[in-house]
C-alpha cells in the first residue's frame, strides 16, 4: 500500500475520485492517537469511542473547507478536544451529582476499565489528573502524555503559550500534592 502524506490525501479527498478511500486514510492514520487523546479526557472507553466517531465525522463533513494553514494532526486534536469538552459538559449537566460525585464516577470507570494497566503508581496519577479541571487535565494530557510543544497545543486550543505553561504548572504541582497526600 502506498504511503501518502497528508497533503496528498487531502489532495485525493478534494478532486472527488475517491474521497472515502481518502478519509480512511486520515482515519486509519490518526484514529489510535485520537482515541487516546480523547480516552484520557473523558475516561470510559464507550464514551471515548462516541466522542472519537463524532471528531471523525466533523472531520469528514468539514475536510473540503480545511485550510491546510495547520497540519491535518493539530486540526484533529483541535475538533477532539472541542468534542471532549463538549461531551464532558453534557455530561456534568445531565446529572444532578456534584462535581466530586462526578469525579468519583470518573475515577471508579476508570478503575473498572479493563483497558487500563493494574500498575498502582499509574492507577494513583490517573486519579490525580481527574481531579484536575478539564482545561488544566486536557492541557497536562497533551503536554505529558503527547509529548505535544506549547506551540501545538496552542494551535489546538486557541490558548496562549504563556497562559498554557501557568496552567501545565499549576496541574503538575496539584497532581505532585495528591500523590504526595494520598499514599
Amino acid at each position: 500500500m502506498q504511503e501518502y502524506s497528508d497533503s496528498e490525501i487531502i489532495e485525493i479527498f478534494r478532486n472527488g475520485e475517491n474521497p472515502n478511500y481518502a478519509f480512511n486514510l486520515l482515519v486509519k492514520r490518526y484514529q489510535e492517537k485520537v482515541y487516546m487523546h480523547v480516552r484520557r479526557m473523558v475516561v470510559d472507553h464507550d464514551d471515548a469511542n462516541d466522542v472519537v466517531q463524532n471528531t471523525f465525522i466533523k472531520a469528514w463533513k468539514g475536510l473540503d473547507n480545511f485550510r491546510e494553514d495547520a497540519k491535518v494532526f493539530t486540526w484533529l486534536y483541535r475538533i477532539a478536544t472541542n468534542e471532549s469538552l463538549n461531551f464532558l459538559k453534557k455530561k456534568k449537566l445531565r446529572t444532578v451529582l456534584s462535581l466530586s460525585s462526578m469525579k468519583s464516577e470518573l475515577t471508579d470507570s476508570y478503575n473498572s476499565s479493563p483497558h487500563i494497566s493494574e500498575d498502582q503508581i499509574v492507577q494513583k496519577l490517573q486519579r490525580a489528573i481527574l481531579t484536575l479541571p478539564d482545561r488544566q487535565r486536557l492541557v497536562f494530557n497533551m503536554r505529558y502524555y503527547d509529548e505535544m510543544k506549547y506551540e501545538e497545543i496552542a494551535e489546538v486550543t486557541g490558548v496562549t503559550i504563556g497562559a498554557l505553561k501557568a496552567s501545565y504548572h499549576i496541574a503538575a504541582k496539584k497532581i505532585s500534592e495528591y500523590m504526595l497526600n494520598n499514599s
